[in-house]
């Protein structure tokens, strides 16, 4: 299998693999002329069309693609994008010419969201609940939702890939300093990442293995991580760590 993205908008990635069988499958196509570009440059047919959730830069160019190519649209049941045509949920697993998906729901950023886990190939393609260093917004679910969605995924191999939805290394990184300025792995991450950008190139996918040293939403658990959410809300409980980090994050 073979996992190439395809830049979209300002900082969106389509993740496009390749199958055994000479086939493509697509991951949150957002920008249908993207992706038609990239199929025509590999001489690649659109076989499916995986869905996490339902915001539109995920699901825009989905309508143009099916046009054009009749490809499976797979997504989460419980979507209120209306044109997935075949609808998973948690534990179901997804077949498409010769790979298997498992489906995880992970809400929080969305209520509606999955991410599909390829075992074979440990690739989670993860949409925007994890980035390399950080999380997404927690827009419709909760705090507690989001990290109990974080905590399902860091229970997969460390030597998974994480290919999410969207180019925030470098940014993700910066308040992650700020959480904790004495993580040696986090600086060493900071300047792998300097270094890929500087030249171009993206920063996914990344491991989970790394995100576990370095990402303070896969730490919240970590007694630096703690620390400084307790620094910003003394009387607040462990528990609201999670919380404490992301709003945080949001002001940021």
């Amino acid at each position: 299998m073979n996992i190439l993205p395809i830049p979209a908008f300002h900082d969106n990635y389509i993740w496009l693999i390749e199958t055994q069988a000479g086939t493509a499958i697509v991951v949150d196509p957002g920008d249908a002329n993207a992706v038609k570009q990239r199929l025509q440059q590999r001489n690649l047919a659109l076989s499916a069309i995986l869905v996490t959730h339902h915001h539109p830069d995920h699901t825009g160019g989905i309508d143009e693609l099916t046009e054009h190519y009749g490809a499976r649209v797979i997504g989460p049941a419980n979507s209120p994008y209306p044109n997935i045509k075949e609808k998973v949920t948690e534990g179901e697993t997804v077949e498409i010419d010769g790979h298997s998906f498992s489906v995880l729901h992970i809400p929080g950023h969305t209520l509606d969201h999955i991410a599909f886990y390829c075992e074979e190939e440990a690739a989670l393609f993860c949409g925007d609940t994890v980035f390399s260093g950080g999380c997404g917004r927690v827009f419709e679910g909760t705090h507690e939702q989001m990290r109990d969605s974080i905590d399902k995924l860091r229970t997969l191999p460390a030597s998974t890939r994480l290919y999410p939805a969207h180019e925030y290394t470098e940014s993700n990184l910066r308040f992650a300093l700020m959480v904790e300025p004495e993580n040696e792995a986090l600086v060493d991450r900071v300047n792998e990442v300097q270094a890929l950008r500087s030249r171009g190139e993206p920063t996914l996918p990344c491991l989970l293995e790394n995100e576990l040293q370095t990402n303070p939403f896969l730490r919240w658990d970590q007694p630096g991580v703690i620390a400084s959410a307790l620094e910003r809300e003394p009387s607040a409980a462990r528990e609201a760590v999670f919380g404490i980090i992301r709003e945080w994050k949001n002001q940021a």
